[in-house]
C-alpha cells in the first residue's frame, strides 16, 4: 500500500510539472527546457511572498500563483516571440539559455541554502494515513490539485472560447491566423498557464521537502514523462508520468535508491526506441521536429 501511495505522489509530481511542457509545445511547437527552472522561480515566489504576508496565507499563495502566471507571459512576450518564425533549433537554445540565467539569478538572490516555505505560512506538515501507508498533508494536496489541474485544463480546452482557440492555433496555425485568432496571445497564455502548473509544482515540493537548488532537477525528470507520453497529449502526459513513476519507485525499493535519478531517462530512452512518438503522441507532430 505504501509504495501505491509513493507512485501516487511521485506521478502526481511529473504530471502537474510535464503538462506545462505539453501545453507550450502543443501550441507552439517549442521545447521549453527552462521549465525546471520556471518552476523553481514559482517555489521562490512562494517563499517571498510567505516571507512578506505570513500572517495572510491564502494572500501569499494567491500572489505567488498570480506572480508564476505574469512571468509566464512576461516570457513570451520580452523572449520568446522573438522567436516566432525562427527555426526550432533557435528556440530551444533560447530556453536553455534563459534557463542557465534564471538559476544563476536565484542563486545569487536568494542563495544556495535550503529554505522552509511552510512554516512562514503557518501551516503544519501533517502526516495522514491510508489504511496501512501513510502520506503527508503537503502530498495529499499535491494529488488533488494535479487531479484538478488536468481537469480544469480538459474543460478549459474543450469548452472555452480561448481553449479552442488554443487547440486551433496548435492544430494550424496559419488557418488560425486567417480566421482572426491572434497568435500572439494564445501563445502569452500558454507560456503563462504552463508556468503557473510548473509553479504550482514547486510552491508544494517547497512546502512537503525543502527549496533549494536541486529542484531543477525535478523538473528535468519530469521531461521524460512527457516524452514517453507524448509531447502533444495532455493524457499522454499523465499516462507517462504514471508510468514513470512507477518505475522509478520500484527500481528504488527493490534495487537501489541510488538509481532515482537515472530511471525516468532510461525509460524514455526505451520508449525511444520501440515508439518515439510517445504512447498517445502523433507521428506526424514528431516528424515536424
Amino acid at each position: 500500500m505504501q509504495l501505491a501511495v509513493n507512485i501516487a505522489v511521485l506521478a502526481s509530481i511529473y504530471a502537474l510539472i510535464s503538462c506545462g511542457y505539453v501545453l507550450i509545445y502543443r501550441t507552439s511547437r517549442v521545447l521549453n527546457l527552462a521549465h525546471g527552472e520556471l518552476m523553481m522561480l514559482g517555489a521562490y515566489g512562494l517563499f517571498t511572498t510567505a516571507s512578506l504576508f505570513g500572517r495572510h496565507p491564502l494572500a501569499a499563495i494567491a500572489m505567488s500563483a498570480v506572480l508564476a502566471l505574469v512571468v509566464g507571459v512576461l516570457v513570451y512576450v520580452v523572449l520568446m516571440r522573438r522567436m516566432t518564425g525562427e527555426s526550432v533549433l533557435a528556440a530551444v537554445l533560447t530556453t536553455i539559455a534563459l534557463g542557465i540565467l534564471l538559476r544563476g539569478a536565484m542563486v545569487l538572490v536568494f542563495g544556495a541554502q535550503e529554505q522552509h516555505p511552510l512554516p512562514l505560512l503557518g501551516f503544519e506538515n501533517a502526516s495522514i494515513a491510508i489504511g496501512d501507508a501513510r502520506i503527508s498533508a503537503v502530498s495529499l494536496t499535491l494529488v488533488l490539485a494535479t487531479a484538478a489541474v488536468y481537469l480544469g485544463l480538459w474543460a478549459f480546452l474543450r469548452y472555452t472560447v480561448w481553449g479552442i482557440r488554443m487547440r486551433a492555433a496548435g492544430q494550424n496555425p496559419l488557418l488560425a491566423a486567417q480566421r482572426g485568432i491572434g497568435l500572439h496571445a494564445i501563445y502569452a497564455l500558454a507560456w503563462g498557464l504552463a508556468t503557473l502548473t510548473a509553479g504550482l509544482a514547486g510552491m508544494l515540493i517547497a512546502c512537503d521537502a525543502a527549496l533549494d537548488q536541486t529542484m531543477v532537477m525535478i523538473g528535468l525528470k519530469a521531461f521524460p514523462a512527457a516524452l514517453v507520453g507524448g509531447l502533444d497529449s495532455l493524457l499522454g502526459a499523465l499516462v507517462g508520468a504514471l508510468v514513470v513513476a512507477a518505475a522509478e519507485v520500484l527500481l528504488i525499493y527493490y534495487v537501489d535508491p541510488l538509481l532515482s535519478d537515472v530511471v525516468p531517462f532510461a525509460v524514455l530512452l526505451a520508449m525511444l526506441v520501440f515508439r518515439p512518438w510517445g504512447l498517445f503522441g502523433t507521428r506526424e507532430e514528431l516528424d515536424r521536429v
